[in-house]
């Protein structure tokens, strides 16, 4: 098998979820000499971006993009300490938490899934986050952006409380804050002051982008 039998077998795999698929692939590239960064870069996500594209023209639906990002998860175990052991850089570091009071982590997962196939490192802190453990967790890690999840229109005025105490902690500068959730809306996110609010996991990934290219370049 070549390394182009190998990366276009990767991209259609990844593209219909084909997890077992995607592995063997990813291991049989290793095997064969190619670099991680290039079974990553030039594969998994062209694909993953694809998949993002179909679903924002309604070609694709959440349970495409899940397989197809479960697909690419299991690839990014095999992957992701051989990219640290080469040090390649992360192009962003992106903290994420649903909020207190909000168990539900199915979105929140499909968004980490994509960030990281997008390159992000992602420090994921879990369910029923605090506004105390968001600040916490900005110290230790000092991320580019913040990503806070509700499911629950009952969880939604965390996303206040938590920008409030980040603001109060002298961190708000520091961080793009961005706002997500089944009951969310750009108005609610535009009101709890909040820098960006995403529908779905590739707008969430393509509006991360966006916003840390334009704060590096102010």
């Amino acid at each position: 098998m070549t390394p182009d039998d190998v990366l276009k077998g990767l991209y259609d795999e990844t593209m219909i979820g084909n997890a077992p698929a995607v592995l063997e692939l990813t291991n049989q590239g290793l095997e064969i000499g190619m670099t991680p960064e290039t079974i990553l870069f030039d594969a998994l996500i062209p694909s993953l971006e694809e998949v993002g594209a179909r679903f924002e023209r309604g070609d694709y639906f959440v349970p495409e993009m899940l397989i197809a990002g479960r697909a690419m998860s299991g690839a990014l175990d095999v992957l992701r300490p051989l990219l640290v052991a080469q040090g390649v850089e992360s192009i962003g570091t992106f903290l994420m938490g649903t909020v207190k009071g909000d168990v539900h982590d199915i979105g929140k997962n499909l968004v980490n899934i994509m960030l990281e196939g997008a390159g992000f490192q992602v420090i994921d802190i879990g369910v029923q986050v605090p506004p105390e453990k968001f600040i916490a967790a900005i110290e230790e890690h000092n991320p580019d952006i913040v990503g806070m999840s509700a499911f629950l229109t009952t969880t939604m005025p965390m996303f206040k409380a938590n920008i409030n105490a980040i603001e109060k902690a002298g961190l708000r500068d520091k961080v793009i804050i961005m706002v997500g959730g089944a009951p969310v809306t750009q108005e609610y996110a535009d009101v709890c002051g909040a820098d960006a609010y995403a529908a779905d996991a590739a707008t969430a990934v393509r509006r991360a982008k966006e916003l840390l290219a334009a704060k590096r370049a102010s």
